[in-house]
């Protein structure tokens, strides 16, 4: 019998999903991940952004903010394959960058006792959490680090996403809430589970045509820069002292990857589609071999001074002779 195809395989998943899926090695392999070798990229540069919930084009990560019958949230998903040991997660560090080594591993116990999350421990040492204990509610945001780069073997430009990070919101004696960023997720590691899980990503169409992988490959989401990669390891806000000069300071980080990647392939200053648009059209040649900017020059009247000014661009431009086919 002829093998199923993969729409089949994801149906099938998606039907023994319960939240959470167990992909064998081969399903792994499969769904291999998109980012390019290391010995390929020519050109990268790393962005940290903060996707806020509240905004809708996040909202597919929030919806729906408590279980709604085999449908839970972003988190309830991420946060159910880590407590079966499906995936890893890592500390969030004092310099706020992912380091994916066995070393920093998370402990997932540990974690759980720090942000007051509710749990249970069979005799086996296997953790567990109740779905009304989980506050999927709180995690009002997410830190991403996505990479921009030139894959020269392809010789296209794209951004992928490398790095995950829940952020819970939480307020103390009525004040205003404040984000604590939970532990760091390795892309790469939960993106096989990301293509088997639908997601609704609009208000107005609430089919669940998209898969979550998609929405993120996409770039469908919408956050802020806080931070870039560079020597001095510095967010924004050490060195944008108020809200308009980092503002200012997150547009013009925008607008260089934006002009970098619309004059990429184009030598010239200007982009390529304003250079089309704004330039002179070309002389054309006519069935007859006479060009059309040769018969606007026949019907100019000749003057002294044209004259002279054809003497001197003659020597600049050179002749192009049409050969006529019979």
């Amino acid at each position: 019998m002829a093998q199923p195809t993969r729409r089949i395989q994801e149906q099938e998943l998606r039907e023994q999903q319960g939240g959470a899926v167990e992909l064998t090695q081969r399903a792994r392999a499969q769904y291999n991940t998109q980012s390019a070798l290391e010995t390929d990229v020519e050109w990268s540069r790393d962005i940290y952004r903060e996707l806020d919930l509240n905004n809708e084009r996040n909202a597919a990560l929030y919806y729906p903010s408590e279980p709604l019958g085999e449908q839970v949230n972003f988190f309830t998903m991420l946060l159910r394959l880590l407590l079966d040991g499906k995936i890893k997660a890592y500390e969030y560090r004092l310099d706020g960058n992912e380091l994916f080594t066995k070393d920093n591993e998370l402990d997932v116990k540990n974690m759980l006792e720090k942000f007051y999350i509710y749990y249970q421990e069979d005799e086996n040492g296997k953790l567990s959490v109740a779905l009304e204990d989980i506050p999927c509610a709180e995690v009002q945001k997410y830190y991403i680090k996505e990479s921009n780069y030139v894959d020269r073997r392809t010789s296209t430009y794209s951004t992928h996403v490398m790095a995950i990070c829940p952020v819970i919101m939480r307020a103390d004696y009525g004040a205003e809430p404040v984000p604590y960023p939970m532990f760091w997720l390795d892309y790469n590691n939960i993106s096989s589970y990301l293509r088997i899980t639908p997601a609704m990503t609009s208000s107005y169409n609430n089919t669940r045509n998209m898969s979550l992988d998609d929405y993120f490959v996409m770039g469908r989401y919408e956050g802020k820069i806080y931070k870039t990669s560079n020597l001095q390891n510095k967010p924004l806000a050490d060195y944008c002292k108020t809200d308009s000069a980092m503002a200012a300071e997150q547009e013009r980080i925008e607008s260089e990857l934006s002009t970098f990647e619309n004059q990429l392939w184009n030598s010239s200053s200007t982009p390529k589609k304003n250079k089309v648009q704004n330039s002179e059209p070309e002389s054309e040649i006519s069935e007859n071999g006479i060009s059309q900017q040769s018969k606007k020059e026949d019907r100019e009247p000749v003057t002294r001074e044209t004259k002279t000014n054809n003497k001197q661009t003659s020597a600049e431009k050179p002749r192009i002779s049409v050969r006529r086919e019979r």
